[in-house]
């Protein structure tokens, strides 16, 4: 199964006021193993920061001003994501300025290219419910190092969310992995201990009595008894 592991960065909260995507970053897990193949840029958002969003992605607009605009690089990135599952931490806000890009590009939506999305944020709220379920928190909470991390980059937080997710994940393969262990032990053919078994045998009376049965079967089925056939054949 291929999957898409997506993050963004962008100008401020709210795609509805104009805001855009300055960072794009997807990785590629196939089978439940990065692949190695990634989308990374850098875009022109052609408008400014506000200063809240500045301080946790640092991307400055004097930066930013030479690289290209995400019409230069849309037709490239739907091309990487086409058919997968996109795993993407807080989804809703990712493809909410995915979608409003597009739209300004008149291409649609995400729901168009990509086989489905998983929100590993809302996952995680599920198995740890009532903590905290931000990238950091998971990466501590699974033994994911993101020393790393002292800004939000798209990129480096797409390969830590890769990790965390295979983590999260893990429980499910274990699982099939045990159920198959106990079907191999069920199927293993245990061997018995031999045990010595005693004959006894017919004593003269009882084989008299036997005898004179299966003349009276014989009598009453005229002459169709077959256990006297056999007997007189063998």
């Amino acid at each position: 199964m291929r999957q898409v592991i997506l993050d963004t960065e962008t100008t401020g909260l709210e795609p509805s006021q104009g805001h855009r995507i300055l960072e794009l970053a997807a990785v590629e897990v196939c089978n439940r193993k990065l692949s190695g193949n990634r989308f990374h840029r850098y875009l022109n958002p052609e408008r400014e920061s506000d200063p809240g969003a500045l301080q946790v992605h640092g991307l400055t607009s004097e930066f930013l001003s030479d690289k290209p605009k995400f019409a230069q690089v849309a037709g490239e990135f739907l091309d990487f994501i086409e058919g997968a599952e996109l795993i993407i931490h807080n989804a809703p806000f990712d493809i909410a300025f995915l979608n409003a890009e597009l739209s300004r590009l008149q291409r649609g939506a995400m729901a168009q290219y990509c086989a489905g999305v998983v929100d590993t944020l809302a996952m995680a709220k599920e198995l740890h419910p009532g903590k905290r379920n931000n990238l950091d928190a998971l990466c501590e909470r699974y033994g994911v190092n993101n020393a790393k991390r002292t800004l939000h980059g798209a990129l480096l937080d797409a390969e830590l969310l890769a990790e965390v997710y295979l983590a999260m994940t893990r429980g499910q393969e274990s699982l099939m992995i045990e159920v198959a262990a106990e079907m191999r032990a069920a199927a293993r053919v245990i061997p018995q201990t031999r045990r010595a078994f005693v004959v006894l045998r017919a004593s003269v009376e009882e084989l008299a009595e036997h005898t004179a049965q299966l003349e009276r079967i014989n009598q009453s089925s005229k002459g169709k008894c077959l256990w006297l056939s056999l007997g007189a054949t063998a």
